[in-house]
């Protein structure tokens, strides 16, 4: 009845998106009014952040029955969005009269015939994206689009793979079970106690938010390490008691970068609050997050343990993405023809390299695999660009690209012949079970 309810005052007060660029000379305003629920901000903020917009500004205000957001957003460049294509898919997308349209980067919206979503959680290590990839060609699946986080130790993925010869999704039960426990065994290793969880997921998701939430039930905001990031990296986090307005307050200061705000509005909306009043100014090099949160019963923070567990969770979900900016990673973005063994193959050279995966992003798009990779050396020193170039020539000059690098635009198109045959043969001379990445079960 509480769902027929709601859905009947939605109806009712249907949302209302106020587009303006004149009233801001250096960004675009966007105004979102609409009969309030749990959740709704996060709805809101997430098609702004799949569309790569940047948040300037905000103001929050969910108190009640009644709830309005204002946002200042600006482009990649920094430019006012004026592309009105764009323009009318937020208008649709956060005025929808039943409920926000899901976003362009959520996994599953196929059917599920399409293509089969497998997530993965484990403790990272050198070398364990190439050694799921080659997994996955071994078993004969093809990674469409994934995802790898890695943080204080842990590991988590979550990836899109269809059948090799049937480019659908994997619907055999016993294939599946196969293959869940083959990526167990790999993110195990050669520790039968380290944590490892493989599964099959169903329905829509969200795969940021997902991400989020996977390495959050392995616990990545306990610092393994607290010399991982220094003081001027690592984020100031405050949560104090406002006991007038019978709620908690939350700052965030830290340097600001692209999503940080989808970052903490999705951490604190699944740990079960309520921001009902909020301001973020991110114009400058830092950024300030201020929320007034209270939990989705109504009472503020109740114990120092849990405003301990606020902050440490709010860390993690904003240094979860700050490998990004290490001066230590290098961002790499490869561009090809999508084909079996691809990502296999470009992880296994990234590994015998000495180069680790902190994070990754893979897409395929009209049969174009677009991947972006963020590496740095195994021992946790910068990259040396004499290994970063000896790999450009194995893989293809024009194929791996150092983001940033304007000499990049001046190669050619083509595909080297050493590429081609590269890419022409998997592993056809060792058996994975010889170099101890699978078990054997004969």
């Amino acid at each position: 009845m509480e769902d027929e309810y709601e859905k009947f005052i939605r109806r009712m007060n249907p949302p209302r998106v106020v587009i303006d660029n004149d009233s801001c000379e250096n960004a675009t305003i966007i105004q979102v009014d609409s009969a309030n629920k749990h959740g709704i901000l996060l709805e809101v903020v997430q098609v702004l952040t799949d569309l790569n917009f940047i948040v300037t500004k905000a103001y929050i205000s969910s108190d009640g029955g009644w709830f309005m957001d204002v946002f200042n957003v600006t482009d990649q460049e920094g430019n006012k969005i004026i592309d009105e294509e764009v323009l009318d898919y937020v208008r649709k997308s956060l005025g929808s009269e039943t409920s926000f349209i899901p976003t362009m980067k959520s996994i599953g919206m196929k059917p599920n015939e399409d293509h089969t979503v497998i997530e993965l959680i484990g403790s990272d290590r050198p070398g364990l994206l190439s050694e799921l990839c080659a997994i996955l060609t071994h078993l004969k699946c093809n990674v469409l689009n994934a995802e790898l986080w890695t943080h204080n130790a842990r590991a988590a993925s979550v990836m899109q793979v269809t059948d090799e010869e049937t480019n659908a999704a994997i619907s055999d039960p016993k294939r599946l079970d196969n293959i869940k426990q083959m990526l167990c065994n790999v993110l195990k290793g050669s520790n039968e106690n380290r944590e490892a969880k493989t599964v099959v997921a169903h329905g829509v998701t969200h795969t940021e938010r997902r991400l989020h939430q996977m390495m959050v039930s392995v616990r990545d905001y306990e610092r393994c390490n607290d010399e991982c990031l220094d003081d001027k990296q690592r984020p100031d986090v405050n949560v104090v008691d406002w006991f007038d307005k019978d709620c908690s307050v939350v700052t965030i200061r830290c340097k600001d970068r692209p999503k940080l705000l989808f970052d903490t509005v999705c951490t604190l909306t699944d740990m079960d609050y309520v921001i009902f009043h909020g301001n973020v100014d991110a114009e400058g090099p830092e950024t300030h997050h201020e929320y007034c949160i209270r939990h989705v019963d109504g009472s503020a923070v109740k114990s120092d343990a849990e405003r301990q567990r606020i902050i440490q969770c709010l860390e993690a979900a904003i240094e979860r993405r700050v490998s990004e900016f290490f001066e230590q990673n290098l961002e790499l973005e490869l561009c090809t023809t999508d084909r079996v063994g691809l990502l296999s193959n470009v992880t296994r050279i990234f590994r015998e390299n000495s180069l680790t995966v902190t994070r990754a992003e893979v897409a395929t798009r009209d049969n174009k695999a677009v991947n972006t990779f963020y590496v740095q050396d195994a021992s946790g020193y910068p990259v040396d660009f004499k290994i970063i170039e000896s790999i450009r020539k194995e893989i293809g000059q024009t194929i791996l690209k150092v983001k940033g690098n304007c000499e990049d635009s001046n190669q050619g198109s083509q595909e080297s012949p050493t590429t081609r045959s590269l890419f022409g043969g998997l592993f056809k001379s060792k058996s994975f079970c010889n170099f101890g990445l699978v078990r054997s079960h004969s």
